[in-house]
């Protein structure tokens, strides 16, 4: 008798492989709009990551760059609301204000930034994040979030924070690079956190008049202190502190802590937040609003009539 061979059956994977690949791939992409979507994964900051041919400067200088059309801009199209968060008037933005502002940001490309001292290459750089924030909404207006402009390279990309907006010096610059390739790791300073303006609700207010070397100090500060005491910065609830989400994306930049960063807070907190917060030593949970710091559209109609 010959001996025994057990029977061979073909392996079923080379035949399933056609029809599962097709079913895996919609399944990796329903993960990956679906990590987009969680509040806590929807957004990763990057790290601060000096751009050195930036730090070029010149200490002696005079010159001064004129921000007066971009402050006027914001007089006329940025609204403090009684809730204490100012929105911006974008569907009330006349065309020929919308011509000032695209030739304020070409005015701003045309500067030799390397020249400037260093109070006014801060402002510049400010001026111009903001700026070209304002300007994206409006190019695609409306829009319910910023992170919908989805113009960033790269498959996973999300959001207009990676596409290279504008040259300056002959380098391309995007909304990430102004802030975490020049303004921070240049500058080292957490209050610029409360100066740069995403278009959120969620983001410390963009204010209703520009930057200047003259009045930047006082006004970073003062910008910190007012998110800082606004519920969407800092609020207390039964002995617990909740924070912006800004306060863990950075928390490098507040210390490097939780310790860090309640220093931080405490150090703008009016009174009454300073007595919730002298017991606390942890941070309970974060949070952050994406939702367009739009006005509403009725409200933007009366405001387009009475400054018309």
């Amino acid at each position: 008798m010959g001996k025994y061979k057990p029977e061979r059956k073909p392996h079923l994977l080379p035949r399933l492989l056609p029809r599962l690949l097709p079913r895996m791939a919609v399944v990796l992409i329903l993960l990956v709009i679906g990590c987009l979507t969680i509040p806590g994964m929807a957004y990763a900051a990057p790290k601060s990551d000096l751009w050195d041919r930036w730090l070029i400067h010149d200490p002696g200088s005079t010159t001064s760059i004129d921000h007066r059309p971009w402050d006027i801009f914001l007089k006329k199209y940025v609204y403090p609301f009684e809730d204490g968060q100012y929105r911006v008037a974008y569907i009330s933005v006349h065309n020929i204000d919308r011509r000032v502002l695209d030739d304020y940001v070409i005015f701003l490309t045309d500067q030799a930034v390397s020249s400037l001292n260093r109070d006014e290459q801060r402002v510049y750089w400010i001026n111009l994040y903001n700026a070209l924030t304002v300007q994206l909404i409006l190019s695609v207006y409306p829009v319910a979030t910023i992170r919908d402009i989805d113009i960033s390279p790269g498959f996973f990309s999300n959001g207009p924070w990676d596409k290279k907006l504008v040259e300056i010096e002959g380098e391309k610059v995007s909304l990430n690079d102004i802030e975490h390739r020049i303004l921070r790791p240049i500058w080292r300073d957490p209050r610029l956190h409360y100066a740069l303006n995403c278009a959120a609700l969620g983001c410390p207010n963009l204010g209703t008049q520009a930057f200047t070397a003259d009045n930047a100090e006082q006004y970073l500060s003062a910008s910190a202190r007012a998110f800082i005491n606004h519920p969407r910065g800092v609020h207390v609830i039964s002995g617990k502190v909740y924070v912006s989400s800004i306060y863990d994306w950075f928390i490098e930049d507040f210390g490097g802590t939780q310790s860090g960063v309640l220093q931080h807070i405490r150090k703008y907190a009016d009174p009454p937040l300073a007595s919730e917060l002298s017991d606390i030593t942890t941070i309970e949970d974060d949070d952050y609003d994406w939702a367009l710091n739009s006005v509403e559209p009725t409200i933007a109609l009366k405001i387009r009539k009475r400054g018309s």
